[in-house]
């Protein structure tokens, strides 16, 4: 029998220390973690699944239509010419190789309502500017769409000055504003559908929807989609949810007329996240977010996103915890920042010991070592075997929804480019699974220690939650966005074709709206 070499003696005796109480604890908490997370992502599964369930059954009955509404009679005009005014509020920094496909998505909605569509941008400088603005002579006669200066923010966010800017230069008439992100790739039927459920339920202050991500193939793309399929559970409720994602927000528009809530005030002073500061907005006077289950769209990530790039998304996600707009919102933040760090690492770390254990079990077996004075290994292996069963739970429940949900963005969008689950590699999946989960923590602390943050080449200071100090640099930060990778200062883009999609949707606005709007 050989003796134990130094290497050895550390690797049996940290193979030992994680067989104790304390590290056995740690192990089945990952484990837990696991399957909590599969069931979440199963029912989250359920409810995507069921509104397929729906609309294949209407198709069945007869109705082409049942990606814009299950019940065909919606489409009568004596049904659609009452439909309420909706105002699209996006605000745009820069330009990206995905941008002139989400933005055509966007103002080729189906929707039969008065509509009207603003692109906000900080100046004419924003590659944006140029891009939107040949995208919008193709559909002046046919679409009411409009691109506004809103100058440069001073008290609060880029974004959120921009989307403020747009509430104030809305139609008079509008009874409700969307707020969209440029990644967000819309279906024909969304404003529709989000507009249905306002008017179904007055008492919803806000509808909402989440994004699934399309990885380009990079571990940074993946991370940035496995840090957002656990809270895509959340959104998958059918109904009323805690969540919010600023991509995709339905409001009132009188609650920004009237500054209801403080919605205005509070975005405008000091706010930093506009997601986050309407979520507590609503917990703060019991107002109702809700998500229906067709509110899910494709998010394609750049094909060029860098790790680097991920790495300072990470970073803005985590900033968010440091804004707050009360006392009871900070208290929230600070129980986020520690559960999720704890989470983080309290997934991570079985995977660091199961690693140990199975280096263990490879020396013994090398080595030829007795098995008796290595007994402890095997009850290592046992662990490992748990912690694996319960990891493959996990990723084919991760699977399924993906799955399920590509298969309703298909269905929303007939005409599309099909969207296909084999283009994923589950190997990236599963490391991004651990790198996300390891930096989270890092990120987290980073941001706290830090107060600041560099977002799209402008860098926001914080004072006591709220921005105290904007900071811009131009040409001296990143000249991409993180997601979209954007190009924040060249870049200017020309649109493409026409599709019969965008065809449909100008003889749909033809037929129901006047081509000019009083203003």
């Amino acid at each position: 029998m050989p003796a134990l070499s130094y290497l050895d003696w550390f690797l049996f005796s940290l193979s030992r220390a994680f067989c104790s109480p304390l590290a056995i604890f740690i192990q089945i908490q990952g484990c837990v973690i696991c399957l909590t997370l599969a069931i979440g992502w199963a029912f989250a599964a359920f409810v995507r699944n069921r509104e397929i369930k729906r609309m294949k059954n209407s198709m069945r009955a007869g109705n082409s239509f049942a990606f814009l509404f299950h019940d065909i009679t919606k489409l009568e005009h004596s049904n659609q010419v009452n439909l309420p005014r909706v105002t699209v509020v996006m605000p745009l920094k820069g330009f990206g190789e995905h941008n002139l496909h989400n933005w055509r998505s966007q103002i080729t909605s189906l929707y039969g309502g008065p509509l009207e569509f603003l692109f906000v941008v900080e100046s004419t400088e924003d590659p944006a500017y140029h891009a939107v603005s040949r995208l919008i002579t193709e559909f002046k006669d046919d679409v009411d769409v409009r691109v506004i200066i809103a100058g440069l923010s001073t008290t609060c966010s880029q974004k959120i000055h921009n989307q403020l800017f747009g509430v104030e230069k809305m139609h008079k008439d509008s009874k409700y504003v969307l707020f969209l992100d440029d990644d967000v790739r819309l279906h024909p039927g969304s404003i529709g559908a989000l507009t249905a459920e306002m008017e179904k339920n007055p008492e919803i202050f806000i509808q909402t929807g989440y994004p699934l991500d399309l990885p380009s193939g990079s571990l940074g793309s993946y991370c940035i989609y496995e840090y957002h399929m656990p809270c895509s559970m959340g959104f998958a409720t059918g109904g009323r949810t805690f969540f919010l994602w600023g991509g995709c927000m339905m409001m009132h528009a009188d609650d920004f007329r009237y500054d209801r809530y403080g919605v205005v005030s509070g975005l405008r002073d000091g706010g930093y996240s506009d997601d986050m500061t309407l979520a507590a907005l609503a917990g703060a006077h019991k107002r109702l977010i809700t998500s229906p289950p067709v509110a899910v769209f494709p998010h394609p990530l750049a094909s060029d996103l860098s790790f680097s790039r991920y790495w300072n998304y990470l970073r803005k996600q985590t900033f968010v915890l440091e804004s707050y707009i009360s006392k009871v919102n900070w208290l929230m933040n600070r129980a986020l920042f520690s559960s999720h760090c704890y989470l983080s690492w309290g997934f991570v770390a079985p995977y660091l010991m199961a690693m140990t254990h199975v280096a263990a079990a490879l020396r013994i077996y090398i080595r030829g070592y007795a098995h008796e004075e290595t007994i402890f290994v095997s009850n290592g292996l046992l662990l490992v075997t748990g912690l694996a069963v319960c990891t493959f739970i996990e990723l084919f429940s991760m699977w399924n929804l993906t799955r399920i949900e590509v298969q309703l963005c298909n269905m929303l969008s007939p005409e599309a480019p099909r969207l296909s689950l084999a283009t994923y590699n589950w190997v990236l999946v599963f490391i991004a699974l651990l790198v996300d989960n390891f930096l989270y923590p890092i990120s987290a602390f980073s941001s706290h220690f830090s107060q600041s943050i560099n977002w799209s080449g402008i860098r926001y200071h914080l004072k006591n939650g709220k921005i105290g100090k904007i900071e811009r640099s131009k040409g001296k930060g990143p000249i991409y966005t993180d997601l979209g990778g954007k190009h924040l200062y060249g870049k200017k883009g020309v649109p493409p074709r026409s599709s019969f999609l965008g065809s449909l949707a100008k003889s749909w606005t033809q037929w129901r709206q006047p081509k000019k709007f009083d203003v």
